[in-house]
Formats: C-alpha cells, structure tokens, sequence
C-alpha cells in the first residue's frame, strides 16, 4: 500500500511537518510514513466529550437503524471499519474545501482525528450522529441569519459531543461550551434554578454572534476557531511569536496544546459527518427529530414532575428538551416567563391544561411552593423608585403588602409621594417571610407575650355562615386585656375556577388556602364558600374575675367534646383526616355509628374528646 501514498505535494509537505499522533501510537506500514513515535500523548478533551455520551439517559430506549431503513450503498457487513489511502482523504477532503470559505487542510493532525472519530470512537459517533437530526437544523437556522459558513455546525460536535449538559473541567457549560464570563457577554444567564448556556437556541445564538465578532479581527476562519477555543489573547500573542503571521498551521507551535488539536479536529469531523456511509457510520436514530420539537409559554412556577405525571410524558424526556433548568424547576413568575420544548403532539394537552397544570400536584412533590418560598424570601432590605403615575396603592398590590406598611418602613405621614422617590418594599426584618402572610400590628406584639386559647372547638367551615370569628389571644393585666379577632374574608367558588386562579385573584398562596379551608388536594366545586384572606383585629376587653377550678370529674359523669358538623361529600375517614389524633373507629364509637352511609350533611357528630 505504500505505492498509494500521497501524492508529491503532500509528501513534500509532510517532509516539514513534525510528526504528531493523538494517542502516541506508532505508525503502522499502512500509514503515512515509517517514522516512529515513543512521545506518548493523553487522550485529549475532544476524546473525553464523545466518551461522556456514553452514559447519557437521554439515548435509553433509542434503537439503531436497520439494514432495511438505511440503504447499505457500499454493501458493508455490520462491524466492518473501511480504510482507506491518504490520497483518497486527501481528495475528499479537497472536494469539500472548494464548497465553503473555511480552509479544510489536509495533513498528519487531521489523519490521526478522522481515526479517532471513524475508528476509535465509532459507537460514539454513531450517537453524535444521531443527535445531529435534532440540533443541526437548529445551528443551519441560526448560521444562515448571521451569514456564517454552515460548516461551522460541526465545532459543537468537537466542543460537545452534542451533549447539551456537557461541562468542561474548567467550567465551560452546554452544547458550545460557553465559560461563566464569555456567556455574560452574549446574554447567556445563569442562576441557581436556570444556566442559559445550556439553552440550545440561546446559546447557538451566543456562539453565532461571537464568531461573527473573531472574524472581524481575524478575517480567518481557522483563526477564529482557535480564538474560539483558547480565547484572543493567545492567539494575539501565538501571532506576535510567529512574526506577524496570519495563518493557523504557522502559528500552531505557539498555540495552546489543546488549540493545536481543535482546528484538526474541526478538519476531521467535517470529514467524518460527510463520508459517513463511506467509513460504514450509521447513525443512532433519536425517537424524535427536530421538527417535532415546539415550545410553549410557562407563565407560572412548573416542575419537570408535574408536566410529566400530569401528560404522561417521560421525565428524562423533558429533561433532555430543556437542560437549561437545572433542578428540573421552571421558575417562571409574572412578568419573567420561560419557554418549554415539547414534543409538537404534546403542545394540545400542555394548552388546554394549562391552568391544572399549574394547580396539580402529586402526593411526593411540593417544588412549586417551596421554589415561591424561596423566591419570596429577602436577606436584605428591596427598594422601589416610585415612577409617575405610581400610588401607594399600586406599590404595595405589585410587592404584596399593605400600605400601612410601606408608610410604617418608610416612615410616611400621608400617602402622598414624589416621582423618584425610593421606598422600602421589602425590609431586612421580612427574611424567611411569604409576601402574603398575615403579620401582627407592631404595637399588639409588644402587648403580646403569651397566647391562651379561649375555645376548643374544632375550627370548620360552615357554608351557611358569611364570616367566622375566633378569639386566638389573651393577655391578662391588671385591668383589661387585649384580645385578637379574627375576621375571615370568603369567596364563592365560580363555575371553571381552580385553586390556583382564586390563589392569583386574592394575592395569597395554594398553601394557605389549603390550609384556611382544611383541603387536601385541589377539588373544589362551583357554590362553595373558600376563605381566601383573613385579618387580624385587636380589641380591649375587660378581664373576666377568675372563677374557682372545677372539681375532676368523675367516672360515669358527662365529658366535654369537640364537635364537627357533617358537610356533603364527607366521610368518616375524611372527617378523621381533619382532626389529629382522631380515627374512624374512634368516631364510630363515640356517636355509636354502626353505618358510615348513615351520614347526613347538616348532622353534628362529636370527633374527639376533650381532655
């Protein structure tokens, strides 16, 4: 096979090009020349982003294609690996540079990438082939509005793999492998619940309009590669070396170890991915492809467990279509939405569910309430410059509180304001605090230093009743007292209404409605009274002249009870439910039930004795 080598102007070019070797192997006598290498070099960075496809969830369940659906037009066994002559590399790879702008070179460094990419890493490749029927179409997209070379889709293979979640050991993150810093720059955001780095769109966008702006200083594709990949300044600085020179395979020896490899590798995937069925590549099939991939709008907090429980859709999926959340949390609130890929056949039941999805709930999972927790918690004192045609009113509707109390922080008078002014919204003092909780007048807590329940009766909401008032504190002194009541705002449930749009509609939590109206899930019908608010109201009350201890009572007298009435739907188990430490056969034998059918709403049965 040696007679088949190069031809004279790649021998002669051989002849002043150091030998290199991905993996410090010796060449064989099928290989360029007879020259040996003892230098051995470690697998590099692009070795290890095709191996981290290995273990990835998201190809569970992907099956590789078949004879039958992918012509075999070279009538290759299963397993075959074709090699082939440097000339016929040589020639393909010259095709391919007279088709686009970026200067496809062909020598040893390229050589030693398309064995490890059509060789070494062949299932690997398959993978990558696979994944590149969902992003490549996205790249082409965003390349041809930037008026970039299309070839340019294959750097994400040797940055990535195509792995969306793949992280470099220095931190560089997603399919194009931004760095914290470089992301910034292009609008690329990263919090603790999302990293728009990994964000496809977001960030083939990024990479597009950063490679537009090397090209403006290097007016070299392969230039901007390498800048691309050890950043500016090394190649400014790999320039100044070489003499002034403008060219990548004359300033490689000043480049970065790591640099010296990525444009070769660039080389090699072009290569690759357009002679795959030459090199008996096959790609592994994805179960969907890109254009059955949509997006919808999430205007609520939503959990990757909700969407999935709710659509039946599998979790890994949806993980696999939005890595940019990285706890599986989309934190959307108003104002600040975020977008959702699905698959197009899922889009229907997203939209017409939309307002139980952000409602439903399983049995294990509360993110939505514990994200708004966190979201709603300060460790520092929030401000609001108050714009023209802003009130108090409107201030403290949008930040959830009273205004009483923004004159109370910030020290007003009246609730007049001046345009400009920056008020408190948020004190230090409110840390670990919901926005709509309910908070005690400053001058009853100082009052206030133990409460004593006056009632022991258990608390039940009665349909018939328009408020409910409870005493829930006294403080005796030596005069009078001061006593908190509380009045309880209701409202009736409407026809097509849900928790969580009553929740938005009076400004409070699922939570607390919940909680208000003793309601485990999230079933309510239409006619039924909710309490939605409640307020607290200090009284002064005389103190009532201590009256002498009962004596015990004994066996066989009367005992004291606690009593519930029976509304529609209840049942024995459900009542039991609603009050702690009571059970079903505890109830039955209280009211002597022997039938639980025997319930009738409006009847007053005892659930709990008194002790």
């Amino acid at each position: 096979m040696k007679n088949n080598r190069f031809t004279v102007i790649l021998i002669a070019f051989c002849a002043i090009v150091p030998f290199y070797s991905l993996h410090g192997q010796n060449l064989s006598d099928n290989e360029l020349s007879d020259t040996t290498s003892t230098e051995l070099v470690k697998d590099d960075f692009i070795a290890a982003s095709l191996d981290s496809l290995a273990n990835q969830k998201f190809f569970d369940g992907f099956d590789c294609a078949s004879g039958k659906e992918i012509e075999n037009i070279f009538g290759f066994s299963a397993g075959f690996v074709p090699v082939y002559a440097d000339s016929v590399y040589y020639n393909r790879l010259k095709r391919l540079d007279a088709a686009t702008p970026i200067n496809l070179t062909y020598n040893q460094y390229v050589r030693d990438y398309i064995e490890l990419y059509a060789m070494k890493k062949r299932a690997l490749m398959e993978r990558v082939m696979g994944l590149a029927q969902i992003y490549f179409p996205l790249f082409e997209e965003q390349l041809d509005r930037y008026n970039m070379p299309l070839e340019l889709k294959y750097l994400a293979i040797v940055e990535s793999a195509l792995n969306p979640v793949a992280k470099s050991p220095v931190g560089a993150s997603g399919l194009w492998q931004f760095m914290y810093g470089t992301g910034k720059m292009y609008n690329l955001n990263v919090s603790s619940l999302v990293d728009d780095r990994r964000d496809p769109l977001k960030a083939t966008i990024a990479a597009c309009q950063h490679m537009s702006d090397l090209y403006k200083m290097y007016n070299d594709w392969l230039l901007v590669l390498a800048a691309y990949n050890s950043g500016a300044g090394n190649v400014n600085k790999a320039i100044r070396r070489s003499g002034g020179k403008m060219d990548f395979w004359q300033i490689r020896p000043f480049l970065p170890n790591e640099t010296r490899g990525y444009v070769p590798a660039f080389i090699a995937v072009n290569y690759v991915m357009s002679y795959a069925a030459e090199h008996n590549l096959r790609p592994v099939q994805p179960r969907f492809y890109h254009y059955e991939i949509d997006t919808v709008i999430v205007k609520d907090v939503l959990s990757f467990s909700q969407i999935s429980s709710m659509l039946n859709v599998p979790f890994e999926e949806i993980q696999f279509l939005n890595p940019s959340f990285k706890n599986g949390i989309i934190p959307a609130t108003n104002g600040n939405n975020y977008v959702l890929r699905l698959q197009k056949k899922n889009i229907p039941d997203f939209v017409n569910n939309e307002a139980q999805l952000y409602a439903y709930r399983t049995e294990a999972e509360l993110e939505k309430e514990q994200v708004l927790t966190m979201m709603k918690t300060v460790t520092q004192a929030e401000y609001h410059k108050v714009k023209r045609g802003e009130s108090l009113g409107s201030i403290s509707k949008k930040y959830h509180c009273s205004v009483n109390d923004l004159k109370k922080w910030n020290r007003l008078k009246s609730t007049n304001i001046a345009i400009g002014k920056r008020l408190i919204v948020r004190p230090e003092s409110m840390q670990n605090v919901q926005y709509a909780a309910v908070k005690k007048p400053a001058e009853i807590e100082k009052k206030l230093t133990t409460e004593k329940p006056i009632s022991r009766e258990s608390e039940s909401v009665n349909n018939s009743e328009n408020k409910e008032n409870s005493e829930l504190a006294l403080k005796d002194t030596a005069k009078s007292a001061v006593k908190i009541r509380v009045e309880n705002k209701y409202h009736k449930v409407k026809s097509g209404e849900s928790l969580g749009r009553i929740a938005d509609k009076y400004n409070t939590s699922l939570a607390n409605l919940r909680s208000w109206n003793r309601i485990k899930g999230n079933t309510i019908h239409p006619g039924q009274k909710l309490i939605v608010g409640r307020t607290e109201i200090a009284e002064q009350v005389a103190v009532a002249t201590p009256e002498p201890k009962a004596k015990p009572k004994q066996k066989g007298t009367d005992l004291d009870f606690i009593y519930y009435t029976v509304r529609a739907g209840d049942t024995l188990w459900k009542i039991a439910q609603k009050h702690d430490g009571t059970s079903v056969d505890q109830i039955k034998k209280l009211n002597n039930i022997s039938n639980e059918k025997s319930l009738k709403p409006g009847q007053k049965i005892k659930v709990a004795v008194v002790s």
